[in-house]
């Protein structure tokens, strides 16, 4: 049983950090409840007696994901994944149903909202190839795949990654194609399931059901996915088809995806939004800095209308976490956290580590300052999520929920093993493909409308799985009083601005950033708490630096500032943690050490974990399974928060 720890939390200025988050009533009047008025006035935040009353910010912390497959999508149907959308929106909202492999699996808490992304392109050929139609049965390559999923295991596996290889080589059957794509029978009247299915679960205040698709540009194995999200019900929705990638109706071009949303905007009158897969499959192409995949120019054009259109990005994910990668943040002691780079999605190209830079999200935001004082736009100022691209049709993040990336790596003995791919230029194991991710979000109502406006403001964070509680604002004007409350959400957003947003004109010397997290109510401790900082020099060169701003118990940095390890309780025999080390909460206000009022840069907050098992490890207990000595048992998951943004000008 975990333990809680009430050691304290050490400030990096050495001052004491007041622990918050819980909205007790009890712990309110403890840090409100005193006869000074002039304290009290300076203290409490609320704006009436009631501290819940007449607010004015988005208080209510809502979880779910944007990236979510079915048995429709082309890929998944094939590794054998029979559930629908109502599956998978009846398991998200917190009943328990069977598996594809016939595994009951439930989540340890509800979702408050989802949005499923099936492959825009050739919907429906999977549940076709499932069935065995005649029409597929009639061309020899769809046979071919029919027989692999009808086989199941190993070949249903194979014949998916056949089917993804001819998908990203642009060597699908043409009368296949033909089929399968938008204006077709099948194509029309499965988007139209997908709409009704999802305005069927919908439930405002209780479940949110968002529309979407992914967009599935992968030219030559280069992943360069995009997940559409519709702000709006189905009625609009069904007025237009989605985007695909396969010719002659698709395009591999994020410009022509920028110009569907605008059309879509234009004929609907609804809102929609891009947010760009995880880089680190892209082989360099995910966030160009000159040329575009498409062969275009990184120019005036793109960078306005990727800043328009593309407000997310999903920074971790089961392919590998997108934060940043050992070679771009050699001083970053966590940098290497679930790192997949060994080449592009099919591993037909192998990694450069010149490609690295146009992949990961913290040298993407770096390299948008440089794009904005070249071109005016920053085409990188985009928002922290995170999600699970779960082909099974559930939506599990846990290390100890981990239903893997497909049905045919359901939870087993043998799955450990299994390649996730390979090609004959390496693989890429079952065992590298981490368990994330959620998504969090800020939101005034769990509604389709809130839970997009909160995504267009940015005012959202990833996790790798953990629901942690994290708010983290930027201003000038924050003091250590400020977090002498339970509710300092108040002065967050009275003197400043929240995660996504823009730092107000500078007011005094440097910026100040209140930050606070609470850990997962059952999960594990908090090791400590880092505000990351990018920025650009007066030549135009980008750095950055970590900050470990608060964290858990007495330790001190070094001579070199660098914090001791919080330790590690885990017992890998039984696949267990103690809370005996850590914190439940930390707080801290902090203020930017080398602050150049001439420099533009950005600062988002990462709080981690204390160690905890890997769902390998939780396999070896449950299983038995046999595990690779490569493979990690022990990591320490993480938040990001959407950056803060300082602008010189």
């Amino acid at each position: 049983m975990a333990i809680s720890n009430n050691r304290p939390c050490q400030h990096i200025n050495a001052t004491i950090v007041v622990a918050l988050v819980t909205f007790s009533m009890t712990s309110m009047a403890n840090d409100i409840g005193t006869p000074d008025a002039k304290i009290l006035g300076g203290l409490y935040p609320g704006k009436a007696y009631s501290p819940y009353a007449q607010r004015s910010f988005p208080s209510n912390l809502y979880w779910g994901e944007t990236h979510l497959h079915t048995g429709l999508s082309l890929d998944a149907g094939l590794f054998g994944n029979v559930l629908g959308h109502a599956d998978a929106y009846r398991l998200a909202r917190g009943e328990e149903i069977k598996s594809s492999s016939g595994l009951p699996v439930k989540l340890s808490r509800p979702l408050d909202w989802i949005v499923i992304t099936d492959h825009s392109d050739m919907m429906g050929i999977a549940t076709d190839i499932q069935n065995a139609a005649p029409n597929v049965m009639a061309n020899p390559k769809g046979k071919e795949w029919a027989e692999g999923f009808q086989a199941g295991g190993q070949k249903a596996g194979e014949a998916a990654f056949d089917l993804i290889t001819h998908f990203a080589q642009n060597k699908v059957p043409e009368e296949l194609m033909e089929q399968y794509s938008p204006g077709s029978s099948i194509y029309n009247n499965v988007w139209e399931d997908i709409t009704k299915t999802a305005d069927q679960f919908n439930d405002p205040g209780t479940f949110t059901a968002l529309i979407g698709f992914e967009w599935t540009s992968v030219p030559k194995g280069f992943n360069l996915h995009r997940n559409v999200v519709l702000r709006d019900g189905g009625e609009k929705a069904r007025q237009v088809i989605p985007l695909t990638t396969l010719p002659p109706l698709g395009t591999t071009d994020p410009l022509d995806l920028y110009k569907w949303l605008e059309d879509y905007e234009t004929k609907t009158g609804g809102r929609a939004l891009a947010l760009a897969h995880n880089g680190n499959l892209s082989n360099g192409w995910m966030f160009p800095i000159d040329k575009t995949y498409a062969g275009g120019r990184v120019n005036r054009n793109y960078v306005q209308l990727r800043a328009k259109w593309e407000p997310l990005y999903e920074v971790t994910q089961i392919k590998g976490d997108g934060e940043t990668h050992p070679f771009l943040s050699p001083s970053d002691e966590f940098a290497d956290y679930e790192t997949l780079d060994k080449g592009n999605l099919d591993l037909t190209e192998l990694k450069k580590d010149d490609m690295l830079q146009r992949e990961y999200a913290r040298e993407a935001l770096k390299n948008g300052l440089v794009l904005e004082k070249e071109l005016g736009t920053n085409p990188y100022k985009f928002g922290m999520v995170g999600a699970t691209d779960s082909h099974t049709g559930l939506s599990t993040a846990e290390e100890e929920n981990y239903f893997g990336k497909s049905t045919s790596v359901e939870p087993s003995k043998e799955r450990i093993n299994h390649p996730f791919i390979e090609s004959k230029l390496g693989s890429i194991q079952g065992y590298e493909l981490a368990a994330s991710g959620y998504q969090a979000v800020w939101a005034y109502e769990n509604t389709r409308e809130a839970i997009f406006d909160a995504m267009m403001r940015k005012e959202t964070y990833a996790t790798t799985g953990p629901r942690m509680m994290i708010r983290f604002f930027g201003g000038w004007e924050y003091t250590e009083d400020d977090l002498r409350s339970r509710a300092p959400a108040f002065v967050g957003y009275e003197k400043g601005v929240p995660m996504g947003g823009d730092l107000r004109a500078a007011t005094s010397d440097a910026p100040t950033f209140m930050v606070y997290a609470l850990r997962d109510p059952i999960g594990a401790n908090l090791d400590r708490i880092q505000i990351v900082k990018g920025w650009m020099d007066s030549k135009g060169k980008t750095h950055e630096k970590v900050y470990d701003v608060v964290w858990s118990g007495d330790r001190q940095p070094d001579s070199n500032g660098k914090l001791p390890s919080v330790g590690n309780t885990v017992d890998e025999e039984a696949a267990n943690w103690l809370n005996t080390i850590g914190a439940s909460e930390l707080a801290t206000v902090w203020t930017d050490p080398d602050f150049d009022a001439e420099q533009n840069a950005f600062y988002y907050a990462r709080v981690i974990e204390i160690p905890t098992p890997r769902w390998v490890l939780y396999d070896r207990v449950r299983f038995g399974t046999d595990i690779p000595k490569e493979a990690t048992l022990v990591h320490q998951e993480r938040g990001y928060t959407s950056p803060i943004w300082y602008s010189a000008n």
